[in-house]
Parts: structure tokens; C-alpha cells; sequence
């Protein structure tokens, strides 16, 4: 890893200078050695950033207030005019604005069509101690799930319902790597994330006056049987081989199951979530009336 560049960073005289456009034809270039680092978790967390590829997820993000450190941009994004405009807003709050080639890009991304834009944007964590509930909030938690595709699709599900937020508990994939990042479709950028050990999540739990309700093989309660509506709902999911350890599991109101007729013995953690997640939020959803 060269640490030429440090995107926690304000200025340093051996980088170029934030607000900044810089053109970058080689993949021995340090700036891009160290954009292709972000493939690993350890030197994304040491820079507390991570990368998102495609226009739409940057106009998503910077929408959305998050801080933009770096944009790459396709030389054959020139002359779009959205991402020109990306650029000029990354310049305008201080990021830096790096102009290569597709071979770069390819490289950057380790895709051999790549977007035309990437953003690279300071990861972002709430505090469970500021989570509180109220009304009819639904959240997710996730205990130690593993699968990035699975992780990125509860994330986009959640937001497409209209859930308040996720709380990942214990040795969860990371939500902002890579593959994490791509599954979420943007999602990523509209729901806050909350980190928590086990024993943190317990203890913030005793003072939680809504429902939990879990999800379990030897669960006692057809899921579409359970009263959701008016009261802060907490829908928890547990590990894709292992489910819901005991420990949380006995900290649930309610112990959760979905009927199967199939030889199949259990669903995808994803559907599965996303099959809660619509009966939780069933009187919440109405279809809006635009035309198709």
C-alpha cells in the first residue's frame, strides 16, 4: 500500500490539494494505488471511507449531504452532463476530482465494464444510544450476517419500505464494502447504520418499549398473525447458517415463522427479511398513484 494519499486529510503538500482536478493516465499512480486498496476492509476502515460506482449513487449521495473525498470520472464521461456537474460539486466542497482513463477506471473498479463515476465518501455510523423509536419506526437487526449480497439487499429493502434503519450486530460484513455497496443500489446512502456489540444491543434493549420480533425455525407464531401497527417494531434477523442464538432470541417479544409447503427447509436471508418486511409495514404502504 503506497499511503501516498490520505483521504482523512485536509491538505498535505505530498498530495494534490483538495478542490482540485488532477489528470491520471497510469495504474502505478499512488492516488490510484490506493483508490484500488479500498477493495480491503482493513485500509477502508483505517481511512474511514469507502467507494461507490455509478452517476446515479453519487448524485444519490452528494443529494444527501454525504462528504465526497475523492470523484473519479471516465474520460468518456466528458460531455455528460450530470456527471461534469458531479465534478463541479465535489471541486466546490473541497474533494478531489481525479480525470482518467478506462484502463484506470478498470482498474480502480476491478470490473472490465466499469461505471463512468466514482465516488469515494467518508463512511458514516450512528450511535445506538441515539436510537429511539417512536411511533410505528420500524428497524432491522442483523446479527452477524456474512453474505455482502445479503447484506446489500436488506439495506435496499429496508429502504424501499420505509424502515428507519439497521442495526448490525456483532461480526457482520461490512456494508461498505464493494460488493456490499453494489446491492444496495443506493440505499446505502438513505439509512442510517448502527454498530453494536451483543452485549451493547442487550443492554440498549432494556430500555426499548417497542416489539422485537424474530425470526426462527422453532418460532410459536405465524408471522401474519402478529399485531405490528402503532408501536415501534425491531424485525431481527439472525447468521444465514446459524439463525438467531439463543441470547437474542429470548430477547424478543415475539418469535416469528414463515409457513413453507416445499421440500425447501428455509429461505434466504434476504427474502426472508424482505417477506417480514412487508407484513411489518403493511398499513404503512399504499401504492402512489403515478402512471407506470
Amino acid at each position: 500500500m503506497s499511503q501516498e494519499y490520505d483521504f482523512s486529510a485536509s491538505n498535505r503538500s505530498s498530495t494534490p490539494r483538495n478542490g482540485q482536478v488532477k489528470e491520471v493516465t497510469s495504474l502505478a499512480n499512488p492516488i490510484v494505488k490506493d483508490l484500488r486498496s479500498l477493495a480491503m476492509k482493513k485500509f477502508r476502515d483505517q481511512q474511514g471511507v469507502f467507494m461507490a460506482e455509478g452517476l446515479k449513487l453519487v448524485i444519490d449521495a452528494l443529494d444527501l449531504n454525504w462528504k465526497i473525498k475523492v470523484l473519479v470520472f471516465a474520460k468518456s464521461g466528458k460531455g455528460n452532463k450530470l456527471a461534469e456537474q458531479a465534478a463541479a460539486r465535489t471541486v466546490a466542497s473541497g474533494g478531489l476530482v481525479l480525470e482518467v482513463s478506462e484502463k484506470v477506471m478498470a482498474g480502480i473498479t476491478r470490473r472490465d465494464n466499469p461505471q463512468m463515476v466514482v465516488g469515494v465518501f467518508e463512511q458514516q455510523y450512528q450511535s445506538l444510544k441515539n436510537l429511539k423509536p417512536s411511533g410505528n419506526d420500524t428497524y432491522i437487526a442483523l446479527d452477524r450476517v456474512r453474505d455482502p449480497g445479503n447484506l446489500g439487499t436488506v439495506i435496499r429493502t429496508a429502504d424501499a419500505v420505509g424502515a428507519k434503519g439497521v442495526i448490525l450486530i456483532g461480526d457482520t460484513t461490512d456494508p461498505y464494502s464493494l460488493e456490499t455497496v453494489r446491492a444496495t443500489m443506493g440505499s446505502v446512502f438513505a439509512l442510517p447504520l448502527y454498530r453494536a456489540s451483543e452485549a451493547d444491543f442487550l443492554q440498549w434493549r432494556k430500555g426499548f418499549s417497542g416489539m422485537i420480533v424474530g425470526t426462527h425455525l422453532k418460532g410459536s407464531v405465524d408471522y401474519r398473525t402478529i399485531d405490528y401497527a402503532k408501536k415501534p417494531v425491531i424485525l431481527m434477523m439472525g447468521n444465514e447458517q446459524q439463525g438467531l442464538p439463543d441470547t437474542l432470541a429470548e430477547t424478543c417479544d415475539k418469535l416469528a415463522r414463515i409457513p413453507q409447503a416445499g421440500r425447501a427447509d428455509s429461505l434466504n436471508l434476504a427474502i426472508a427479511t424482505a417477506v417480514m418486511l412487508y407484513e411489518v409495514r403493511r398499513e404503512a404502504l399504499i401504492l402512489d398513484e403515478r402512471p407506470a
